[in-house]
This record gives C-alpha cells, sequence and structure tokens, in this order.
C-alpha cells in the first residue's frame, strides 16, 4: 500500500486542520495509508524517502535546514509533492531551496477574496481532463514562478485592485519534476469550503495522484 505524509500547521486562516482531515479521506479513498504530522520535523525523518507522497500544508512557517534539505532529498529521490494554496507556495518564505523544488513562490493576492476566473491551458492533460474554463470566489494569486514548469491552468490580473499588473497571465496549476520526483501544485484553496467546488477538488486529487510515486 502507497502511504502519503500529510504536515500541517501554519497560520490557521487557511484552515490547515480541516483541509488535512479533507486531503487524508481523498487520499485514503484513493487506497492510500495516510499519516498526519503538525511538525516539520517530520520532513527530517531519515525514511522520508520510503514514502510515496508528501502533502505540505505549513503557511507562513519556519523551516530547519536539516528538515528542508531531507524533504528535497527524498523528492530528488523520487517521492512525490503535491500541495495547493499557501500551504504549499507560500509555505517557508526563507528557504529558497524548498521553493526551488516546488516551482513558485506567493507574492501578493490584489484584492483579497475576489471573483476571477481560471482557464485551462491543457486540456489534452489527464489531469485537466474535461475540466472546462471557469470562474472561481478566493484569493487570486500572483505568484513567482519557475518558467520550466509545465502550465495547465492560469488566470488573467484585471488590475483593478493593482493597475501595474493589468493583463498579466499568472499559472494557477503546474507540474514539474525535481529530480526523479514529480511535484505538483494548485493556487486554487485558501479555506476548507472551497473543496466544494467541484473543479478545485478535481484537480487537486488529479495532481496528487500524478505526483504520487
Amino acid at each position: 500500500m502507497r502511504e502519503a505524509l500529510i504536515v500541517w500547521g501554519g497560520w490557521s486562516g487557511h484552515e490547515p486542520e480541516q483541509c488535512a482531515g479533507i486531503i487524508a479521506s481523498m487520499l485514503e479513498e484513493d487506497g492510500f495509508k495516510v499519516r498526519m504530522e503538525t511538525s516539520t520535523r517530520a520532513f527530517a525523518d531519515p525514511d522520508l524517502a520510503q514514502l510515496s507522497l508528501i502533502v505540505p500544508i505549513h503557511t507562513m512557517s519556519k523551516i530547519e535546514k536539516d528538515e528542508v534539505a531531507n524533504l528535497s532529498r527524498a523528492v530528488r529521490e523520487g517521492v512525490g509533492l503535491a500541495g495547493y494554496h499557501g500551504g504549499m507556495g507560500d509555505a517557508f518564505r526563507e528557504a529558497v531551496e524548498y521553493q526551488f523544488m516546488c516551482g513558485g513562490q506567493w507574492v501578493a493576492h490584489p484584492g483579497n477574496i475576489i471573483d476571477y476566473r481560471v482557464n485551462v491551458t491543457r486540456p489534452d492533460d489527464p489531469i485537466m481532463q474535461d475540466i472546462q474554463d471557469f470562474d472561481y470566489r478566493s484569493e487570486q494569486y500572483y505568484m513567482h514562478v519557475d518558467p520550466s514548469n509545465e502550465v495547465l491552468a492560469t488566470t488573467t490580473f484585471s488590475g483593478e485592485h493593482a493597475p501595474w499588473i493589468e493583463g498579466v497571465v499568472m499559472p494557477v496549476v503546474w507540474k514539474r519534476h525535481h529530480g526523479q520526483g514529480r511535484v505538483f501544485y494548485s493556487s486554487l484553496g485558501h479555506v476548507a469550503k472551497e473543496f466544494e467546488v467541484p473543479e478545485m477538488r478535481t484537480i487537486l486529487r488529479r495532481g496528487m495522484l500524478w505526483a504520487a510515486r
């Protein structure tokens, strides 16, 4: 049986405990044995490389050098890494090695909770199969992103809340490789209720399955 590790904590506004429970249920439905931890010390576990998948949910937290080094090594050796929104994309602001692995880092969400549109750019990809462009209400993430990411969906900023970014097309969903490991990220999912949006839930679920070894 494949084993997944969810490490949750950090800023409570993203409802990490509730979201971790939802993701654990999703993975268990797909046949994973799931372990949940609340401390980043879990990333320093020498057996981390034996896992199939790691899901970080730790917005605005700190990670020690040995923790991020071990996590990066495990992914390079083939463990999948998958996550969403600030839990993965705004997790460890000072850890550039972590950002290098993830392929991006949160910068801003102009206007906070707003209505915006998600545009599917790779409808031929299995993760996005049968998903059409859709409207979404949440934080529209502006991120610094790695140009080597394989982008599956984007959003375009209107400039209403930050005029200097009018027309900017920003990746929302991407996948990449880090060594032998697969990495998946979606910027959707500010709070637990957003898992009720079918597109958000389906994209994340498929992305985790794609990343998992």
